[in-house]
């Protein structure tokens, strides 16, 4: 076989499997769609994928069953969705605080980068840094300097999750003082503070800002390099001496690594399409959560810095779980 005859052989082998991948996508979904939310209902992730779960069954033409499978830091519900072979199983988590795991945890049942690819990233959220309205303090350097003085609690999703870390940045940054409180989740950690059981809280603002907007949590900074507009009188967090200090929620939706490249491309065109559609939009925003998508590829390059830049973060603190 000569070289001509060696290239068009490979050309049409590479057209035929293309063909075959797109065949394959037009086909899918051959059954009912699991969205899995490794945290408990009403948190970021679970509002979000409540938000998309019913135009998604109308653009797919098929059921779509949210699965809240909590645990270990979210992490028993990503080893499900990374060990599952069905083709019809996604994650939708804080891809933030799955880029942190790999730091914090000396082992884990699964490797993030590759047991899992990024369909796409649907919207952040920053961190809201607030506390029981009974804590006597309006902003962060006086939180600082009561911290020093007294017992202070911090609720936490979970040891090692993105607030976790988030908080241990902060107490880094500024010399407070508080005790870590672990939660299976964002909406545990919320209800314990409003409840006066913990003193401060680091938590999306997707979540989190009904009980801001009720009275019943103070809130004290925003985790985002600028003001947002629906706290506008609230400054940063780097406002107030921490420097350059950003974080937040990312959500986002995975799938496991064998899925073909033409569904999870399918799935990234049609959830881009849902999540910039003017009502998922307006309403986000409207709880604080800013509409942000990306390409399976922009995906994997966001997750990989996230990974570097966090794993500084948990060196410099010690946080790490086994």
């Amino acid at each position: 076989m000569n070289r001509r005859t060696t290239f068009h052989a490979l050309a049409a082998a590479a057209l035929a499997v293309c063909a075959a991948g797109a065949a394959q996508a037009q086909q899918w979904p051959t059954k009912p769609l699991r969205i899995v939310v490794p945290y408990p209902p009403g948190g970021s992730s679970d509002i979000i994928a409540r938000s998309i779960s019913q135009p998604l069954s109308e653009a797919l033409k098929t059921t779509v069953v949210i699965e809240n499978k909590p645990g270990a830091n979210g992490n028993t519900g990503t080893d499900f969705v990374a060990k599952s072979n069905d083709g019809h199983t996604l994650l939708l988590c804080d891809v933030g605080a799955l880029a942190i795991t790999a730091s914090v945890y000396n082992r884990l049942p699964f490797n993030p980068s590759k047991d899992l690819k990024g369909a796409t990233m649907l919207a952040y959220s920053p961190h809201l840094l607030v506390v029981h309205p009974s804590v006597q303090a309006s902003n962060l350097k006086e939180l600082v300097a009561l911290s020093q003085k007294q017992k202070m609690d911090f609720a936490v999703t979970a040891i090692g999750s993105a607030p976790h870390v988030a908080g241990v940045a902060v107490e880094k940054a500024t010399g407070a003082k508080w005790e870590y409180i672990p939660y299976k989740g964002g909406s545990q950690a919320i209800n314990d503070t409003v409840a006066g059981q913990a003193h401060v809280l680091m938590n999306g603002m997707l979540a989190t800002l009904p009980f801001v907007q009720s009275g019943q949590l103070k809130v004290l900074g925003v985790s985002k390099s600028t003001r947002v507009a629906l706290l506008p009188n609230v400054p940063t967090i780097a406002e107030q001496g921490v420097k350059g200090f950003e974080s937040g929620t990312w959500q986002g939706v995975l799938m496991p690594a064998n899925t073909p490249p033409a569904v999870l491309e399918k799935v990234s065109a049609e959830l881009t399409r849902i999540i910039r559609t003017p009502e998922v939009r307006q309403r986000l925003s409207g709880q604080g959560a800013e509409v942000y998508t990306m390409t399976p590829t922009e995906f994997t390059t966001f997750f990989e810095r996230e990974r570097a830049n966090w794993a500084k973060v948990v060196a410099q603190g010690g946080v790490k779980l086994d």
